[in-house]
C-alpha cells in the first residue's frame, strides 16, 4: 500500500473518531440539560417543603460516588469530580436564582439602582429585576434619558418602593442630605465598601425618619451563586429597614451577617484592605521582575497559579474604588504597616540565615490558620 493510500485512511479514521466525539460532546450536553431540569423540579419541591437549597451531605454522597464510577471505568477520578461539581455549582445557581423567583419578593413594586451602569449597580439591578422588581436605573453614564434609565437621579418617578445607593462615597452623602430633605419613605440601601465617611449622614436620615439600612455584600459582581458569600447588615437607627433588607436574600443561598456599622471599616481594613494590598504587591513586584507573566505562568507552582489568577482579578478593578477601600479607611493604615512589617522581618530572616526565625513565622503561621472553623 502506498504512502498516499495510508495517509487517506489515517485521515478517514481520525475524521470518524471526531465524529464519534462530535456525538459523545453532545451527549454530555443534553445530559446536563436533562440534569438542570430535575434540578430545577427538585428546587419547586424544597420551596414547597420549606426545605434549605444546599444539603452538603448529599453533595459529597454524589461527588463519593463519582469517584468510585470513575476508578471503575479507568477515568481520572478528580477529573469526574471536578466535572460533577460545576454540574452541582451550575444547579444552585440555577435553584437559588429560581426560587427568588418564585417568591416574586418585588412583583408591584419598584425599584431604582442609583449607579446602576456601574459593576456592582449592575449585580443589584439585575438581582432585583430577577425578584419581579419594576427597574429604574440612574447613572450618569447614559446618553439620555429613557422611560427605564435616568442620567439624574431626581428625574426618576418619586413613588419607588426602594432605593439603592451603588454610588461613590462623596455622591452617597449629597444623595442622602437629597432624600432626607425629600423625605422618602421607601426602603433606602447604601452599599459602599467603607462606611466611616457616612455614618453621620445615614444616622441623620434615620432620624429624619427614612427607612434607611447600610449593606455591603462582600463579593464581586462577577458573583452568580452566592452559597458561602456573606452580606453585611448594619442597623442606622431604623432596625424595621434591616429587617426588610435582610428579605431580599432570604431566599438565596448568601450568609446574612449583621455587624455594628461602627466595627465595619476596622474588620474590612484586614479583609478587603490588606487582601488587596497583597495582590496589588504581588503583580507590582512580578511586573518589575523584567519577566512576562506568560514566561512566569509556564513554569509556574500550583501556589503561583492560585496567586496569580486572584492577582488578576484585583488588577481588573475600577482602580478609583480600591483606591477609595485604601485612603478612606481610618483603620486602613494599620494593615498595610503590618505587611510592610511581615515582608521586611521575613526578608531580614532569610538574609540573616535565620532558620529558627523562618520555622517560628511558619509554626505561627499554622497554628493561627488551624482554627476548625476555617474549614467549615
Amino acid at each position: 500500500m502506498s504512502n498516499d493510500s495510508t495517509d487517506a485512511s489515517d485521515s478517514n479514521a481520525i475524521d470518524a473518531l471526531r465524529k464519534r466525539l462530535d456525538a459523545i460532546d453532545s451527549s454530555l450536553v443534553s445530559l446536563a440539560a436533562e440534569r438542570q431540569r430535575v434540578v430545577s423540579e427538585i428546587g419547586r419541591s424544597k420551596q414547597k417543603q420549606g426545605r434549605q437549597l444546599r444539603d452538603f451531605q448529599r453533595e459529597r454522597a454524589v461527588l463519593d460516588h463519582v469517584r468510585g464510577k470513575a476508578l471503575e471505568l479507568a477515568l481520572d477520578p478528580d477529573l469526574a469530580e471536578d466535572l460533577l461539581k460545576r454540574l452541582i455549582d451550575a444547579s444552585l445557581t440555577r435553584q437559588e436564582q429560581e426560587r427568588a423567583q418564585l417568591s416574586a419578593h418585588g412583583t408591584g413594586r419598584r425599584a431604582l439602582v442609583i449607579g446602576g451602569a456601574g459593576r456592582l449597580g449592575g449585580w443589584l439591578a439585575s438581582f432585583l429585576d430577577n425578584q419581579g422588581f419594576e427597574l429604574l436605573l440612574a447613572d450618569l453614564s447614559f446618553a439620555q434619558n429613557s422611560q427605564q434609565q435616568f442620567r439624574d437621579w431626581r428625574d426618576a418617578p418619586d413613588d419607588v418602593d426602594l432605593i439603592v445607593l451603588a454610588t461613590p462615597i462623596a455622591v452617597t452623602v449629597d444623595v442622602l442630605k437629597a432624600l432626607t430633605e425629600r423625605g422618602h419613605r421607601g426602603l433606602i440601601l447604601e452599599v459602599a465598601s467603607i462606611k466611616s465617611p457616612l455614618i453621620g449622614p445615614l444616622r441623620q436620615a434615620a432620624e429624619a425618619g427614612l427607612n434607611i439600612c447600610s449593606v455591603h455584600p462582600m463579593f464581586g459582581p462577577d458573583t452568580r451563586l452566592l452559597s458561602g458569600r456573606h452580606v453585611l447588615f448594619m442597623d442606622v437607627g431604623n432596625p424595621e429597614a434591616v429587617d426588610q433588607a435582610e428579605a431580599l436574600f432570604t431566599q438565596t443561598m448568601a450568609e446574612i451577617k449583621r455587624i455594628d456599622i461602627d466595627d465595619h471599616d476596622r474588620l474590612v481594613a484586614w479583609v478587603l484592605g490588606l487582601s488587596h494590598a497583597v495582590n496589588i504587591a504581588f503583580f507590582t513586584a512580578i511586573n518589575q521582575s523584567g519577566i512576562s507573566a506568560a514566561d512566569l505562568a509556564e513554569v509556574s507552582s500550583t501556589t503561583f497559579n492560585r496567586q496569580l489568577a486572584i492577582a488578576r482579578d484585583v488588577a481588573s478593578e475600577n482602580p478609583d474604588l480600591y483606591f477609595e477601600i485604601q485612603q478612606l479607611n481610618e483603620y486602613g493604615g494599620e494593615p498595610r504597616r503590618t505587611l510592610l512589617e511581615a515582608v521586611r522581618s521575613l526578608h531580614e530572616s532569610v538574609e540573616a540565615g535565620d532558620l529558627e526565625a523562618f520555622r517560628a513565622r511558619m509554626r505561627q503561621g499554622r497554628d493561627y490558620l488551624a482554627d476548625p472553623r476555617l474549614s467549615s
